[in-house]
């Protein structure tokens, strides 16, 4: 975290936009802060294109006028429902707005707007790290305006609320979900007060939509140690509420003096694993989920113990209606983190058994372009404490990913469509589209995944010739060209 005095504010704020915004204001005899997250991250010394201006009048009128100043070439866009207006400018966003007071009913989270203060302006803030503003007018330009002492719980690594945090809270109970964002995002820890708060609000979640809690979990699924935010969702009570799936892999089990792992915490140490590999928000998704289906799997064996069988299956089959309820996307990028799901127990059986290439090129086949991610999936999946143990599945995976590069190299199986298709199965035994065109396709495609033939066209037109007579079938003509006497 660095220092700043007011001298080495203005100087940073030295910058031509804000030096025009700084005349734009006294010309029009406005007060005038930059506000919010950052000056939050001058301190933190965190990069930050997005600043907030507040003025104490009208931001939107303020904007318009400063648009003239600047001349053709410049956009403003203007929001006058919600009172914004935002200017991008050498890839800054600058987003306007007036100094506003707010009050709320219970069963709305959208806030009744009057024009305020200042002081209006930075009580209605979220957090104290947040209220903080630097003025740009002439005469204080740079002059930090601190109320609530942020600067001092930046240093803390604090989060706290400038007000009651239970008004805090009630008023707009997304921002729980931004008290434990900040914690992740940031590494910082949530003040006992407005802790417990949290912990009295929670149920006021219900009246936020699905959509704005995704995005805050979202960023906690994106933020460097993701862990810290899960574990603050639960101790604070939010999580059942949101995410009850996730809430349900807590606790450890033991019958006969043999327990089973807490899955919750296994489960966030995998996403804390994959994180420091991968910023793909999905693959984190898939580590999040990846044993998901793990407490309705749960059976007692009193030979093997405690067993989680076709987990991966199962948690496959949970995924869309969690996607759903989430208002998650329903898209590729859901059916990505099901296959991830799905096949994140394959690469260990083949591990942990002698590696086949028939094994393997099933496995290619099916994970296609995602096999990377998948196997950096199951590395990060390991979080045995027996060093022996972790040593030898990190060798025999890494005998899985040669086996893998060789056998994509010497058979082209990512991705591979059999060399006969369906078309030409009908034009060559003169069939429509039926049962046994599946039948024969699927047999030419396992023959190659078994290597029995290799991914060619001519070794896969006679197998299917011969496959063909023990089904009953004969070509239409006695001899069929294969496409290479045809080139």
């Amino acid at each position: 975290m660095r220092e700043w005095t007011n001298e080495q504010l203005k100087e940073h704020f030295s910058d031509r936009i804000f030096k025009i915004i700084s005349a734009q204001a006294d010309e029009m005899g406005m007060e005038c802060y930059v506000v919010g997250g950052y000056v939050r991250d001058l301190f933190l010394e965190r990069p930050s294109k997005d600043i907030d201006i507040v003025v104490v009048g009208s931001g939107v009128a303020f904007a318009e006028a400063l648009q003239k100043r600047l001349g053709k070439g410049t956009h403003v866009a203007v929001f006058r429902n919600f009172g914004t207006a935002q200017l991008k400018y050498k890839g800054m966003e600058i987003e306007f707005v007036g100094a506003r007071r707010e009050s709320y009913q219970h069963n709305s989270r959208k806030p009744i707007v009057e024009d305020g203060t200042l002081e209006d302006d930075q009580n209605r803030r979220d957090f104290t790290i947040n209220a903080m503003a630097v003025c740009l007018n002439g005469a204080r330009y740079g002059e930090l305006v601190d109320p609530f002492d942020g600067v001092d719980d930046l240093y803390e690594k604090t989060i706290r609320t400038p007000l009651d945090p239970d008004i805090t809270f009630s008023d707009d109970p997304l921002r729980m979900m931004r008290c434990v964002r900040f914690v992740a995002q940031l590494g910082f820890y949530i003040d006992d007060e407005t802790f417990e708060a949290l912990e009295r609000n929670r149920n006021r979640i219900e009246i936020i939509s699905r959509e704005r809690i995704a995005e805050e979990l979202n960023k906690i699924v994106l933020s460097p140690i993701p862990s810290k935010g899960f574990v603050e969702l639960d101790r604070c009570g939010l999580l059942p509420l949101i995410f009850p799936e996730l809430a349900k892999l807590q606790g450890v089990e033991t019958r006969n003096g043999r327990s089973h792992k807490d899955n919750f915490y296994h489960t966030l140490e995998v996403l804390d694993n994959i994180s420091r590999l991968s910023d793909n928000l999905w693959l984190r998704w898939a580590a999040l989920l990846h044993d998901i289906a793990k407490p309705r799997c749960k059976r007692w064996d009193p030979l093997q113990g405690w067993t989680f069988q076709n987990h991966n299956y199962m948690g496959a089959q949970m995924i869309p209606d969690i996607f759903r309820r989430m208002k998650l996307p329903m898209n590729e990028k859901m059916k990505y983190v099901q296959k991830l799901v799905e096949l994140h127990m394959r690469p260990i059986a083949i591990a942990d058994d002698e590696v086949t290439d028939s094994a393997v090129r099933r496995l290619l086949f099916e994970a296609g372009d995602d096999i990377d991610d998948l196997m950096m999936l199951c590395e990060a999946d390991i979080t045995s404490k027996n060093a022996e143990k972790k040593q030898r599945f990190l060798e025999n995976y890494q005998l899985v990913r040669q086996k893998l590069k060789d056998l994509e190299e010497k058979d082209r199986i990512r991705n591979f469509q059999p060399p006969v298709d369906g078309g030409e199965i009908m034009s060559t035994f003169g069939l429509s589209p039926c049962q046994q065109v599946g039948a024969l396709k699927s047999a030419i495609k396992d023959a190659i995944l078994d290597g029995v033939i290799p991914n060619e066209h001519d070794a896969a037109y006679r197998f299917m010739i011969e496959r063909a007579k023990k089904m009953g079938l004969e070509p239409i003509a006695n001899e069929e060209p294969t496409k290479s006497e045809e080139a």
